[in-house]
Parts: C-alpha cells; sequence; structure tokens
C-alpha cells in the first residue's frame, strides 16, 4: 500500500487520487495513519460487502431470538421507550 504524509498528499493531491484508482493509499501524520483513500469501486465494495455482513448477523440474530421464544410483540416491549 503506497504511503503519502499529510504535507505530500496536500501538494500532490492530483496524483494522490490517480494512485488510489489502482490501491489504496495511507496518508499519515506524525508517522501515525490518519486516513487511507480508495476508489469509488473499492468503497462501494466494502460497504456491499458490510451490508451483507450485518445481514447474516441479523438473520442469525432472529433465528437464535424466535428458538428462544421472543416474539415480535416481546421484542416491541423490550425496545420501548419508557421515559
Amino acid at each position: 500500500m503506497l504511503t503519502y504524509t499529510a504535507n505530500d498528499a496536500k501538494t500532490r493531491f492530483g496524483e494522490l487520487l490517480d494512485c488510489a484508482q489502482r490501491e489504496p493509499v495511507q496518508v499519515t501524520r506524525h508517522n501515525r495513519v490518519v486516513g487511507v483513500i480508495v476508489s469509488p469501486e473499492d468503497y462501494g465494495a466494502m460497504r456491499q460487502f458490510y451490508a451483507n455482513r450485518l445481514r447474516g448477523t441479523l438473520a442469525g440474530t432472529a433465528e437464535l431470538a424466535a428458538q428462544a421464544g421472543l416474539t415480535a410483540h416481546e421484542l416491541e416491549r423490550l425496545l420501548a421507550d419508557e421515559s
């Protein structure tokens, strides 16, 4: 993965954007990674990956809750704001 300092990223922004189309680019400040620039395609793929993972987790949790006898009505009662 390429790495740019924050100062280099600022002064060579166009180059950084071009590089990010090919691979993720780290940006560092004071020798610490403060950001990563990725292409729109990579960003979209990451969002889709995590959305799918969340859907799977939710489905598995719902199945376990149903097996334990948790009904939709009981869930609503538990999640209701009692203030």
